[in-house]
């Protein structure tokens, strides 16, 4: 799923592109993206561009005439960008809408279609869409703090939960907490000032370092390779591959479609955590520790 550092460059690239352009056209392809109604899509139609907005994970176009339209890329959800309107579609092709100055395209792959567009109208509308995160950049480390407490969850739930903090999801919040030395599992009850402190200036870190090495492979482009897997990335879907810092091989937690990466001697002290599957199935012979697993490797 697209998160903070991929929006933001999107963002910026549809700012580069459509800013004050009139919307000429639009189509949608997918009976499951548009769930609004009232505003039709239509209501866009001939307006101008005035603004954009980051809601979370969410990206929101508004238009000189108070109408929004708020895209959730969700896990499969991406956008492209042509210079006219395509004289064809791909099969994954969702909405196109046709500006003044080209055409902004969504897409979604797989069978699974979870990305949504939203019309609204007027700032009040546009406010339901905000999950209520702090923005990363504009709070202090006790704010941060304040907010990972006021539900105890693990810190992997706390960093991706978007009523918390905004923008975070599976793949940076592996990085995160990589870059913090603190374990996925840990209650946000238990952890120490200093540990929170710590974290905080690791998220802000990641986000930032993403934002920029992102930026510089755009290169000025649309961003045409939005992934959740980088080769640069420490831990996230590098899943038995050498830790950049201690060479420790990273291992993972995989729940459902979801898979946590982390280091285990970096974060979790050289323990173990139980992999839902593995462990299972292992039980007693699932290895408490790295230098366990360690021995059972030829």
């Amino acid at each position: 799923m697209p998160e903070l550092p991929d929006i933001t460059l999107y963002l910026e690239a549809l700012r580069q592109r459509i800013l004050a352009s009139r919307l000429e056209r639009t189509r949608v392809f997918s009976p499951f993206l548009l769930r609004s109604v009232e505003p039709p899509l239509d209501a866009a139609l001939t307006a101008r561009v005035v603004a954009f907005e980051r809601l979370g994970k969410r990206i929101a176009i508004g238009f000189d005439n108070d109408v929004w339209l708020v895209i959730h890329l969700m896990i499969a959800g991406r956008l492209h960008w042509r210079a006219e309107w395509p004289s064809s579609f791909t099969r994954q092709t969702a909405l196109a809408l046709g500006f003044e100055t080209g055409t902004l395209l969504l897409t979604e792959a797989g069978t699974k279609k979870r990305a949504s567009l939203h019309v609204v109208r007027g700032r009040g509308a546009l406010a339901a869409h905000q999950p209520g995160g702090i923005e990363i950049d504009r709070v202090t480390a006790h704010e941060f703090e304040t907010a990972l407490k006021q539900r105890n969850h693990t810190l992997k739930r706390a960093l991706t939960d978007p009523r918390l903090i905004s923008g975070i999801g599976n793949a940076y919040s592996d990085e995160i907490l990589h870059r913090a030395r603190l374990s996925p599992v840990t209650l946000t009850s238990r952890l120490t000032p200093e540990e929170s402190a710590r974290l905080f200036s690791a998220t802000r870190e990641v986000l930032a370092a993403w934002i920029e090495r992102l930026r510089a492979k755009a290169r000025g482009d649309f961003p045409s390779k939005v992934t959740a897997f980088h080769d640069e990335m420490a831990v996230h879907g590098r899943y038995g591959k050498p830790c950049p810092v201690c060479k420790t091989k990273v291992q993972r937690i995989r729940y459902a479609d979801n898979e946590t990466n982390y280091c285990p001697r970096c974060q979790t002290n050289g323990r173990l955590l139980a992999d839902r599957s593995l462990s299972r199935l292992l039980k007693k012979d699932w290895p408490k520790s790295i230098d366990e697993l360690e021995q059972l490797e030829p």
